[in-house]
């Protein structure tokens, strides 16, 4: 039997009516056997405030309060089944132990634990909602199989081992029941819990999926598909029946929120097909992401990500001579930082990296011990402020006129870097965040609406 993955958001098990909705579009498909959950909407942020330093007594009981609110309505409308309030209960009070703990004595593995409880809360819920409506479910600890290294906050996922433990204890269990697991989390070989980074859920329904070897996997959020932009940055966007797994990774990558960029990896490596919709509205339909598709235009999306960093770095030794960027991208692998973008010049290389990309306890990337290790063989110098838009497609480098028709866009902004040729897929240009809506907009009605 072909197995779909289906893995449901924040919104998606907000409250009891939003995991109602879910349950019935996992029971309507007899392929989906396997549900990944985030954290019900809202938990996850508080989770994170009740990691900071700053929290003081009064503010935590205040956080761990609103948890326990939003959780117990789910479970008062469920009955309060007694097997779904103990385990409740004990991980909430869980929750106020660790919260407390890290009140004393700051740990990313303690935080780590702490932010996964609510993917825990929200598994035992929804198996019990599928179970209401007379269908045989259970809550699977990921932990099990979901083996990760020891990076706490952006834990690095082991796929063969992931491969192995889910066949030995996950894969067994699909064939008489429908198994409710947790998104966002794993563990490492010692059994401590580590988290993939926010927006991880994706991930590790795609991890799981390649794992089992699934046909498919249906990323279920608020929004009807992937769109070619924002529709709140232009209202005449549209949604896109079906792309590429280049163009999605693209666009994920470049800011298309539906989606966790690393969602694209593991539905590549084994050719599972990736289906995006909403499941307030799954009457709409949705995006199928597949390896190959029937039209594929030069112009497919245009892409936002914002809160972007612009790190320029100045150095003499760079002049006619070898080993500096070498020895600049060996420092950013050591602090285990991504650059996104990159241009250099005969002195200087610029690097632009996301903020979005923080641990999952909203830790930054440019640690003090970072910019002094790099200040010792360069001037550096940060810019903030900034936002990267990506016009995303194919045949990009190589379509005459693409330049023209961006260019004639952006001629009332200050473009701060400007990246094209490394792919067919993109030209990207990095703008101030202040004009960066207008930006997507324009560039929106010059290249898809015909203005």
């Amino acid at each position: 039997m072909s197995l779909v993955v289906a893995k449901f958001g924040g919104t998606s098990v907000a409250d009891y009516n939003a995991m109602n909705r879910c349950a019935d579009i996992v029971l309507a498909n007899p392929h989906c056997r396997l549900v990944v959950v985030s954290a019900s909407s809202g938990v996850t942020n508080l989770l994170v405030e009740l990691t900071q330093e700053s929290i003081n007594d009064d503010g935590r009981l205040q956080r761990l309060k609103q948890i326990a609110q939003i959780q117990y309505a789910i479970l008062d409308k469920l009955g309060r089944p007694n097997d779904v309030a103990a385990a409740l209960d004990k991980l909430l009070s869980r929750m106020s132990v660790l919260s407390d703990a890290l009140a004393s004595q700051r740990s990313k593995a303690t935080m780590d634990e702490l932010l996964s409880l609510g993917e825990q809360c929200s598994s035992a819920l929804f198996s019990a909602v599928i179970r209401e409506k007379g269908v045989n479910s259970s809550a699977f600890d990921v932990r099990r199989v979901l083996r990760t290294d020891s990076h706490f906050g952006r834990a690095e996922p082991q796929v063969e081992q992931i491969a192995t433990l889910a066949r030995d204890y996950l894969q067994p269990l699909l064939a008489e029941q429908v198994i409710v697991t947790q998104g966002f989390i794993g563990a490492d070989e010692a059994g401590q819990t580590t988290t993939l980074g926010r927006g991880g859920s994706d991930y590790s329904a795609a991890l799981l999926a390649e794992a089992l070897r699934a046909s498919a996997v249906e990323i279920w959020t608020d929004v009807a598909g992937i769109y070619t932009t924002d529709p709140r940055l232009a209202p005449n966007a549209f949604p896109i029946a079906e792309i590429s797994f280049n163009e999605a990774a693209e666009m994920a990558t470049f800011g298309a929120k539906v989606l966790h960029p690393a969602t694209i990896l593991p539905a590549v490596r084994q050719q599972i097909q990736v289906f995006v919709g909403s499941s307030k509205e799954p009457e709409k339909g949705g995006t199928w992401i597949r390896h190959q598709v029937e039209d594929a235009p030069v112009f497919r999306a245009v892409a936002l990500r914002r809160d972007q960093t612009l790190l320029n770095l100045h150095s003499l030794q760079m002049l006619h001579a070898q080993g500096f960027l070498a020895e600049t991208f060996a420092t950013l692998a050591r602090h285990k930082i991504s650059v996104d973008l990159i241009t250099t010049s005969e002195v200087n290389v610029s690097l632009t990296l996301d903020k979005t990309g923080s641990d999952s306890s909203g830790q930054g990337l440019l640690s003090e011990a970072l910019l002094q290790e790099l200040s010792q063989h360069c001037r550096v110098r940060v810019e903030d402020g900034l936002a990267l838009v990506a016009i995303i497609g194919n045949r990009i480098a190589t379509t005459p006129g693409i330049c023209r028709r961006v260019f004639e866009v952006l001629e009332p902004h200050n473009v701060r870097m400007i990246c094209q040729g490394a792919s067919p897929h993109n030209l990207c240009v990095l703008v101030a965040e202040s004009e960066a809506a207008q930006v997507v907009k324009s560039l929106h009605q010059n290249l898809f609406e015909g203005a």
